[in-house]
């Protein structure tokens, strides 16, 4: 799962690859700006940055690939889920899994 931002004139947040649950990660595309980054994140409803990387919405995922994924994908994001909330990287609830950035100018 890849959430890719585009930082253009209007700024694009998608959901690409929604049953690769190999990886997770925000790709964001166009000059550093992690001002631009979390204004585009929160504005999509997807998250928001938290220091170098970002908090999403799992409700934003859900909804984003809803429509677009393998009958077994819930069973897929629940194990990723699980993963990452052994690490650490979700809250208590799960409302949100923590992802890092990654730049690609």
């Amino acid at each position: 799962m890849v959430i890719t931002v585009v930082l253009g004139p209007e700024p694009e947040v998608t959901l690409e690859e929604p049953d690769d649950f190999t990886r997770f990660h925000i790709a964001a595309r166009g000059a550093p700006d992690r001002t631009r980054l979390g204004a585009a994140l929160t504005g999509a409803g997807a998250g928001a940055l938290d220091g170098d990387d970002a908090l999403v919405r799992t409700a934003w995922l859900r909804a984003q690939a809803s429509g677009r994924t393998t009958p077994d994908w819930e069973q897929g994001f629940t194990a990723m889920l699980d993963y990452a909330e052994r690490k650490g990287w979700t809250d208590a609830a799960r409302a949100t899994v923590r992802a890092h950035v990654e730049w690609d100018q």
